[in-house]
């Protein structure tokens, strides 16, 4: 047994008890892998042990990744979500190589991302990622903002709005966890009474997943503890 073997079975474990205290089902949360800086061989290794859905954060590593494992195990049906900041001129390659996005937060991104789907894959599964915690550092856009851009990508033709995600400010103390985890549900729970048609609370990493849990999170993504420390420096 491979050490990412025993390390997913641990994380999967965490998941389990995080939502058992939170009484959740367990079958409800989707562990997306964060595969960014891994090689092949390690997201081959998660695979084996059952992992389906991986995370991407930089387009050109990624399609290298996507093309060489469906190439060389074309029987491998992987789910791939881009989780990344996106550029203007990286939005066709994602746009066909992933299932999932995560990290929208412009108007502009989204309708390129549309215009560019390719018409026989099926509508791309879009989050929009919220600033939640207002760092001038980071990507998202505002609360305040939200409603609007979640209109304009709803109608999207080759779009499909399942839910947020937000990477909050870095905190050990569970009750400073808690506060945007909370504003991030609420935000969550504003856009299903306006009639948005959300399923995905896409928040949560290795070092406060189990806060996130209890906040409602329904993806959480995993690097660190499923791989261990980044491989390689990534330059895009």
């Amino acid at each position: 047994m491979s050490i990412i073997t025993d390390h997913l079975k641990e994380v999967k474990e965490r998941i389990n008890q995080a939502a058992q205290k939170a009484e959740r089902d367990p079958s409800g949360i989707l562990l997306l892998a964060v595969s960014k800086t891994q090689p092949v061989e390690a997201i081959l290794e998660a695979a084996a042990a059952g992992q389906n859905a991986f995370g991407e954060n930089y387009e050109q590593e990624a399609v290298a990744k996507i093309r060489s494992i469906r190439t060389n195990h074309p029987d491998l049906k992987l789910e791939w979500h881009f989780i990344g900041p996106i550029q203007s001129n990286k939005t066709r390659a994602i746009a066909e190589y992933f299932d999932w996005v995560h990290s929208v937060d412009r108007e502009r991104i989204a309708k390129r991302l549309s215009d560019q789907r390719p018409a026989d894959l099926p509508p791309l599964n879009i989050c929009l990622q919220i600033n939640i915690s207002g760092e001038t550092s980071k990507s998202g856009i505002s609360p305040e903002n939200l409603p609007g851009l979640a209109k304009a990508v709803s109608v999207m033709p080759r779009l499909k709005l399942r839910g947020l995600m937000a990477i909050p400010e870095p905190e050990t103390d569970p009750d400073k966890q808690r506060k945007p985890f909370r504003a991030m549900k609420a935000l969550f729970r504003q856009l299903q009474e306006a009639g948005f048609e959300l399923d995905t609370l896409s928040m949560g990493m290795s070092g406060d997943m189990n806060t996130a849990i209890d906040e409602g999170a329904t993806t959480v993504r995993i690097g660190t503890a499923i791989f261990g420390p980044r491989n390689y420096p990534v330059q895009q």
